[in-house]
């Protein structure tokens, strides 16, 4: 191929490597900033803007938390449901993207060059997808979705078992059930597992096989050529950190309340916003002493942990639950999910608004808020896989595991309300008064050994809670360091602290709502940068491939 020389396309690193090399460093001479005070490598203007945004941004909901409150009240509702088919469409789109590059000739294409080398073996590799992606989210919704829309949420307009009375519908059950679980499908199976894959695939591609800095404007040279070294690039970093910011902001409140709640179901620990707190700043600092113990001593010590424990968990619940009936659910469910997808994925015409709206489009808007961080962190992991494999296991082994956890906590959870519905812990917390934050414990309490479990429970949401900051914190560090891996500890920490202080003023500016509603507003625009990524991953596997 030849070589191109005009700034927009990258050449293929044989026969233009000396290319390659004076792009990468003009990357990095724009984007590596300098030391400043506190031992900040600034990278001037992502990290001035971010950080001085985010200052800005905490102050407001400190000092007028009324009005913060309203506002986030609103913002929410009004954005799922003016942009409601915005996010299913894009979601859409990188499904089928996805799926088009699985069987076209570019993806031979090998992550780091032909003679490149996985540097994990597929054991290691899957267990790293899985824990990169998923977390305090399947703590949080594994038991509390799946009956949600068997029992309220009424997707595709399937009608809820339960009657007004409380009784149990008998003809209603099958279909709802399934139902149920298949929109807890659709909502962490191959859509968001697509969202992640396009942000991880553009970063390995730039980063390993054209020698440019890991971070999210190295994607986009292929259309905006030098540019991505000035203010485009400088748009779009301060973006992605925006939208990881609010996505684990929102991930951490999430936590903070399960946890809380726990605490309030074993130990009588009164639910409040200002135990929340208590729990944000505790838990935060425990992420800054992983943070200071870097990337193998801290964060992968934590996720090996946190696997251990959940797999043990989820043993127990498939075991000492309806072991056939879950076995059941995940085919059932998996069925379900197959023959409804197009369904669930339609924007047009649906009648079932407040799951589309209420859930859908507030996970696809979560979802691409992580997808930053998680993107980054599968990219990290993935050197030496093709792009059909790195796509083929990034899409359907997390899923499966995600539909397995499903089947199995949501399963026992709504054989639970099926099976008893006057005494049913679950159906109180979830259908009655509606308390997500119980509905994990309430599944436990039907099970034997309740209070260890429930023990387990508030630790694994502990340390997802301390992996997710301290993972975090370490990929705004990289984005807002112009894409070094290891740039100053002050610096990683700075980010630790505001990633707990924004779920901080977020939940006393509003509580959950307001972290939803930052949720979307940040996933909104960051939506367009995916969609254009897909354009640049296009180009830059044809130029690959040639």
């Amino acid at each position: 191929m030849a070589d191109d020389t005009t700034g927009q396309g990258i050449p293929a690193p044989d026969g233009a490597s000396a290319l390659i090399e004076t792009e990468y460093e003009i990357g990095q001479h724009n984007v590596e900033g300098a030391v400043g005070p506190f031992g900040f490598d600034i990278h001037n203007p992502v990290f001035m803007i971010s950080g001085l945004s985010i200052v800005a941004f905490v102050f407001y909901a400190l000092v007028l938390p009324e009005h913060a409150s309203a506002m986030f009240g609103w913002l929410r509702p009004w954005l799922t449901s003016t942009f409601d088919w915005f996010f299913l469409g894009a979601a859409n789109i990188f499904v089928l993207f996805c799926l088009f590059l699985i069987v076209s000739p570019w993806g031979s294409v090998r992550l780091g060059g032909a003679d490149a080398t996985p540097d994990y073996s597929y054991i290691g590799w899957f267990a790293m997808l899985f824990a990169a992606g998923m977390g305090i989210g399947l703590m949080f919704f594994g038991v509390l979705e799946p009956v949600y829309h068997m029992a309220i949420s009424e997707p595709l307009g399937v009608p809820s078992p339960i009657a007004e009375d409380g009784s149990i519908i008998a003809a209603n059950v099958d279909a709802a059930r399934q139902m149920g679980l298949a929109a807890t499908i659709y909502h962490w199976g191959l859509h968001p597992w697509a969202i992640y894959a396009i942000v991880a695939l553009a970063l390995a591609l730039f980063t390993y096989n054209k020698g440019l800095p890991l971070t999210i404007r190295s994607a986009f040279y292929p259309i905006f050529g030098e540019r991505v070294w000035g203010w485009t690039g400088h748009i779009i970093d301060t973006l992605a950190v925006f939208a990881t910011l609010f996505g684990l902001a929102t991930s951490l409140g999430f936590g903070a309340q399960q946890a809380n709640a726990g605490l309030e179901h074993i130990f009588g620990i009164p639910v409040s916003t200002t135990v929340q707190v208590l729990l944000i700043s505790g838990i935060t600092a425990i992420a800054l002493v992983s943070v200071l113990r870097g990337l193998d001593g801290g964060v992968k010590v934590l996720s090996e942990i946190n696997m251990g424990v959940a797999l043990l968990l989820l043993v127990f619940v498939l075991l000492a639950g309806p072991t056939l009936t879950i076995f059941s659910d995940f085919a059932a469910g998996l069925g379900a999910y197959a023959t409804n997808l197009v369904s669930l994925s339609n924007p047009i015409g649906r009648e079932d608004t407040a799951y589309m709206q209420g859930w859908t489009a507030f996970y696809w808007a979560w979802w691409i808020s992580w997808s930053p961080f998680v993107g980054m962190f599968i990219a990290r992991v993935s050197r030496g896989r093709s792009v059909r494999e790195f796509i083929t296991c990034v899409l359907i082994i997390p899923s499966l595991v995600c539909v397995l956890w499903m089947a199995v906590f949501g399963g026992t959870a709504i054989d639970q309300v099926l099976t008893d519905p006057a005494t049913s812990a679950v159906k109180a917390t979830v259908i009655d008064s509606y308390s997500p934050e119980l509905s994990l414990f309430a599944m436990l309490e039907g099970l034997p050994l309740a209070s260890i479990t429930s023990l387990i429970g508030i630790v694994l949401v502990i340390v997802f809670f301390v992996t997710s900051s301290d993972s975090g914190s370490l990929v705004i560090d990289t984005i807002t360091a112009g894409g070094k891996v290891d740039a100053p500890v002050p610096q990683r920490v700075f980010w630790c602290v505001f990633e707990g202080a924004v779920a901080i003023v977020l939940l006393i500016g509003g509580g959950l709502g307001a972290l939803q509603a930052m949720v979307i507003s940040t996933g909104l625009p960051f939506t367009l940068v995916l969609l254009l990524m897909c354009w640049a991953i296009l180009r830059g596997l044809m130029q690959e491939k040639a």
